[in-house]
């Protein structure tokens, strides 16, 4: 039967109207878990990755285990000529995975940061087949207390999310982790915007969505119409610099506007040209993150 449903949740595009209900939404869940298959996820994803890992030459590579598998990490030392400024913990986002904020870590590493970056469940050289983003953010959560502490953290896309889940804390998570400051580089903010862009592609009807948001609820212990960045920065009542693109063709800019309108030490970064992903390798992105953290 697991053979059966990853052939199914394999097909590109796929769509899920005519099943029953129940069974297209359990179906949907299972799919929505597997990054690999997400149409977000570039066709020349592996050749780029490939690349990417080009950049992961000077960092050292630790295994961490966790409860969601065991973890491929990266550390980066600081250069020994600059002022020590403490550590970054990096997050990637969803099809991503560590190799593609490395410039932005090398930068960082050069400030006087040192840096940990890491391949979630799922991506990159890190173990599991699929992942919730609750399962993302449990693993972040021991990657930092393994390799920290780190006060800062850098986050692309979905990555955010899973962050601020970490550091809010509550259930499911436990206990927030004590991040000081934090940069959102296009961030969501209302998840239930990603999980209805997905429930669309697959072509759920009233039902079967409400019966894959059951899952998803089920999983964050919070309803999707409360699931925001904006809920989660606020619980933190810490500052964050939120860096978007006006272009973003896949996050909307209005996501990172209703993350500064709802969190008054959020403060927003507007940029032109970058889109979504080639923004967490913009210069003027790049020199705002490192401006941030190693502002007094």
């Amino acid at each position: 039967m697991t053979a059966f449903f990853d052939r199914q949740l394999a097909l590109r595009p796929l769509r899920l109207d005519h099943l029953p209900p129940a069974r297209a939404g359990d179906l949907a869940y299972k799919r929505f878990l597997k990054p690999r298959f997400s149409s977000r996820r570039s066709p020349d994803h592996v050749a780029l990755a490939q690349r990417a890992r080009f950049h992961l030459r000077r960092a050292v590579w630790v295994r961490v285990p966790t409860t969601e598998g065991v973890v491929q990490a990266y550390v980066f030392e600081p250069d020994a000529n600059v002022r020590s400024r403490g550590s970054v913990l990096i997050a990637h986002g969803w099809t991503s995975e560590a190799s593609f904020m490395a410039v932005i870590a090398e930068q960082l590493r050069r400030a006087g940061f040192r840096v940990i970056a890491f391949d979630q469940p799922a991506h990159g050289r890190s173990v599991r087949a699929e992942a919730s983003l609750i399962d993302c953010a449990r693993a972040l959560r021991q990657v930092a207390d393994a390799l920290g502490p780190t006060p800062f953290v850098v986050t692309h896309s979905m990555g955010g999310l899973a962050t601020l889940l970490a550091g809010a804390g509550g259930a499911p998570m436990g206990s927030g982790y004590a991040f000081e400051r934090y940069v959102l580089i296009a961030s969501p903010n209302r998840f239930r915007v990603i999980t209805d862009e997905f429930a669309d592609e697959v072509g759920l009807g009233p039902q079967a969505r409400r019966a894959y948001e059951r899952h998803l609820e089920r999983v964050a212990h919070r309803t999707m119409s409360s699931f925001t960045a904006a809920n989660l920065l606020a619980v933190t009542e810490r500052p964050a610099l939120v860096i978007h693109a006006r272009d973003d063709a896949e996050v909307a800019f209005a996501h990172a506007e209703e993350i500064v309108g709802h969190c008054p030490l959020a403060e927003l970064r507007a940029v032109d040209g970058v889109g979504h992903r080639n923004i967490l390798f913009a210069p003027p992105v790049i020199r705002a993150v490192v401006s941030y953290l190693t502002a007094d």
